[in-house]
């Protein structure tokens, strides 16, 4: 009897444990996955990038950026776009640059934050529920984003501002928005 006791422990206890190990690799995948959308949108909104020549992939947080890009700071931009996604561990950027950049000015650098800047600003309002993120516009210069359309409340507008406030990068936020009735 105490043999037989012993042995349904040992089984529960083992069953538990691959229970709960298959619950976390599930949530693990989920989450990978997840991230992995918001990445692949991240730089499909970008206009700077051709996404279709950039690969993801994501493990634990960890994503792996493959494919070609045209300059180092096409490199750059889409390294930095998928690190300031949220649950993004770190960012393993092996992107091939098809030609050296002889110089780049601080002009360049500047627009590179700037394009940055707008295509997470836009993720962010795409990807939350209480906004209308395809009816806003967003355009950033010099740091200064500026949202322009038409949003169905108060409380929605000062979401989709406090959304550009909160984006690294981001020195003011000009609001243009319109509340429609």
């Amino acid at each position: 009897m105490k043999h037989l006791t012993k042995t349904l422990i040992a089984t529960s206890l083992l069953f538990a444990g691959s229970t709960a190990y298959a619950a976390n690799t599930w949530q693990d995948e989920a989450k990978d996955a997840w991230i992995d959308g918001k990445a692949e949108s991240t730089l499909l909104f970008n206009t700077e990038l051709n996404s279709f020549d950039i690969n993801t992939d994501v493990k634990n947080g960890v994503v792996t950026l493959t494919g070609k890009v045209e300059s180092e700071v096409d490199k750059a931009l889409a390294g930095e776009l998928i690190a300031s996604l949220d649950g993004v561990e770190r960012v393993d950027n092996k992107l091939t640059v098809l030609k050296e950049d002889k110089e780049q000015s601080g002009e360049t650098i500047q627009d590179l934050k700037d394009a940055k800047v707008t295509t997470v600003v836009k993720a962010r309002l795409l990807m939350e529920s209480e906004v209308s993120g395809t009816s806003i516009d967003v355009d950033t210069e010099d740091g200064v984003v500026t949202l322009k359309g038409k949003v169905d409340s108060e409380a929605e507008k000062q979401l989709a501002v406090a959304i550009a406030k909160n984006t690294t990068d981001v020195t003011k936020v000009v609001d243009k928005l319109k509340v429609e009735s």
